[in-house]
């Protein structure tokens, strides 16, 4: 369980301050897959980071079960994200000079996972372990990043538009194994987008509009990603 209590965020400060966070509170259930809606510049993505402890908030408190990850210290907040929380963004962010293999292994080393490969074939590319980034189509790296933050096994996914910068066949392909992975090992999705068509894979959507949830619904028939419009 996640449970996020009356977060607020600001930039900047005196006159040039900007409120982005207003006070966001909401919960989300073990083993969920949870979309975040929003335009740009709705907050998405901070609330996002802060969930995710990438960032702390101004006020509130976000809570992993009883664990309060803003009362930590920097180094304890690492550890917790080391030990519990995976990160896939719009960027692959894989190191060029390494295989696919040592990239993935990266994560996998973290959880001390000797069982990394497992996951490579799981996202299909067991046949170019020995390939560099600069080899791949930009779905195949964005498939290493995905094998990568769960070769870690974390406890909660957090993904920042993951699709963006893919085309629709690849961008659906990504999807499509994340949602077998996420069938298969029971962690829990939390996922920013501004594709409205995502959110009917979700079991729970969040819009957000200038840094406020102006809607919470659940959907209580799931579509995989190759039913949903694009």
């Amino acid at each position: 369980m996640i449970e996020v209590k009356s977060v607020q965020k600001s930039y900047g400060s005196g006159e040039s301050r900007f409120l982005v966070l207003k006070g966001i509170s909401l919960k989300v259930n073990t083993g969920d897959f949870v979309v975040i809606l929003g335009a740009s510049g709705s907050g998405k993505s901070t609330l996002l980071n802060i969930m995710s402890g990438l960032e702390s908030p101004d006020q509130g408190a976000v809570l992993y079960d009883e664990t309060d990850i803003t009362k930590l210290s920097d180094s304890e907040r690492t550890k917790f994200r080391k030990d519990n929380i995976g990160f896939i963004f719009q960027q692959y962010y894989l190191l060029p000079n390494m295989t696919v293999e040592k990239n993935v292994k990266m994560g996998a080393d973290l959880a001390k996972n000797t069982d990394y490969k497992t996951m490579l074939e799981a996202v299909g590319l067991g046949e170019k372990m020995k390939k560099y980034p600069s080899e791949l189509s930009g779905g195949e790296q964005q498939r290493v990043s995905v094998a990568r933050a769960l070769a870690k096994k974390p406890r909660v996914l957090f993904l920042d538009e993951p699709t963006g910068a893919l085309d629709e066949q690849t961008g659906r392909q990504v999807l499509d194994y994340i949602c077998k992975l996420h069938k298969e090992y029971g962690f829990t999705i939390v996922m920013v987008t501004h594709n409205q068509n995502i959110a009917e894979m979700a079991g729970m959507v969040i819009r957000m509009n200038s840094g406020n949830i102006s809607e919470i619904y659940t959907n209580s028939v799931t579509k995989n990603a190759y039913e949903i419009g694009w």
